[in-house]
């Protein structure tokens, strides 16, 4: 395995009144005709309910409604989706011009580059803090004594963010999504690459060597596009139900749009492609795109994997112990956790069909027969299947890359579909996987 080396929310209220509603909802939620959206002290947004009785609800001093969790600690903020995106679209314009400042991004090197010194975009090419409105305290009633949370404004991507991002990409330590923020899955890809490698990376202060190493070896992060033909027309399908039986009746579980394909195949963030890519008509053949400049696949031969459970990470290592992968997983759930001890792989299976079996599983909505869900990269398991001993669980994709590590699963390992398809080519049957508590 090649390692690079560095050089030199009614929202609310619905879930506080409905302790049967399942952990991950992805209808749109409402308040006075205005859609809520709930919003991560870290700025992520969260498109899931978390689990009932996890939660308590208060406000903040300006009103807001938060979810705070048994230890007092912001868990979310609610706030108006049309507030969200106007905070979100000034970012953009100033994104844009970061953009224009710096000329092309170019590829391995050429073609221009980053805005500022460095490689790193220049401090003028984000808006200032001061464009965006302070973030309000948060109070907690029942406990005075705590020191009170605070609710942050929505993150905004740091380029520095995404260099590490697709530098750790690239050497075999996915961070999930590639979205320009700063989160668990990237310290804990930082982490797996300073047990294999002995270096720590520090993402203030190495920036320049991960730029010099990058350029070295894969070129600049960013890199451009075209989509084709074949991309513009698909298939695609107009939406995914989160009905188990509506699923069984589309002929493919496929892509929704082009972005959502092409963020995919570059293991970005679908919002952040959109985000570089303002005013780019992505259903149309010939238009070029910024996306970022992914690494081959790696092809180490996988002895070993852990399922690291409370690390929420899966990691693989090859015949000598030398840890040769690492990527961020989703593992169980206190309803229907994962397998313990050691078990194997047994097949590995490519675009799967997905069979739903309430009497052997978990049930789904109302669905009370068994059902055969056709293939796709939006199916229940991604596009790909990797069958363990223990009967009915396995690792598999996600149709939801985002949500990687930060959700619950139906006691299987799940992973993005980039990371498990990278993975199935790294293991065989007999393969060991051994859960960590």
């Amino acid at each position: 395995m090649r390692k690079a080396k560095l050089y030199t929310i009614p929202f609310l209220m619905a879930l506080a009144a409905s302790a049967a509603m399942p952990a991950a909802a992805h209808e749109p939620i409402y308040k006075n005709g205005r859609q809520i959206l709930l919003i991560a002290p870290d700025g992520a947004m969260l498109d899931y309910i978390p689990e009932a009785g996890s939660v308590v609800l208060s406000r903040d001093q300006a009103g807001r409604q938060i979810l705070l969790d048994a230890n007092g600690s912001l868990v979310a903020t609610e706030i108006y989706a049309d507030e969200f995106n106007a905070e979100y679209s000034s970012y953009d314009n100033g994104y844009d011009r970061g953009f224009a400042r710096g000329g092309n991004w170019g590829n391995n090197g050429n073609g221009g580059g980053f805005g500022g010194r460095n490689g790193f975009p220049s401090q003028n090419s984000f808006p200032s803090q001061n464009a965006f409105p302070a973030a309000p305290e948060t109070v907690t009633p029942d406990r005075p004594d705590t020191p009170a949370p605070v609710a942050k404004a929505p993150a905004k991507p740091d380029m520095n963010i995404v260099a590490v991002q697709v530098f750790l990409d690239r050497n075999g330590f996915s961070p999930g999504v590639i979205d320009g923020l700063m989160g668990d899955n990237v310290r804990k890809a930082l982490d797996a690459y300073n047990e294999a490698t002995g270096e720590h990376l520090d993402v203030a202060k190495d920036s320049e060597k991960i730029m010099q190493s990058m350029s070295l070896d894969g070129g600049l992060p960013f890199t451009t596009y075209t989509i084709t033909a074949e991309d513009a027309a698909g298939p695609y399908v107009a939406s995914i139900p989160s009905d188990y039986s509506e699923k069984a009746e589309l002929a493919a579980m496929s892509y929704t749009s082009v972005s959502e394909m092409l963020a995919e195949k570059f293991h970005m963030d679908e919002n952040f492609l959109k985000s570089i890519n303002k005013g780019v008509d992505f259903t149309r053949p010939g238009s070029t795109v910024k996306v970022v400049s992914i690494g081959k696949p790696e092809k180490a031969k996988v002895a070993t994997i852990l399922a690291d459970k409370p690390r929420k990470q899966l990691r693989a290592y090859d015949a000598e112990g030398n840890l040769v992968a690492a990527y961020p997983a989703t593992i169980g759930s206190s309803d229907t956790p994962s397998p313990s001890g050691t078990v194997s792989v047994e097949r590995i299976a490519i675009d799967p069909n997905y069979t739903y079996n309430p009497h052997k599983n978990f049930k789904q909505g109302d669905n009370n027969e068994v059902l055969t869900i056709n293939p796709g990269p939006n199916g229940p398991v991604g596009n790909v299947w990797i069958a363990l001993s223990k009967p009915s669980y396995g690792i598999h994709g996600t149709p939801d890359p985002d949500k990687i590590g930060k959700t619950s699963s139906h006691g299987c390992v799940r992973l993005t579909n980039w990371d498990a398809q990278e993975l199935a080519k790294m293991v065989s049957p007999g393969v060991t996987v051994e859960f960590l508590e």
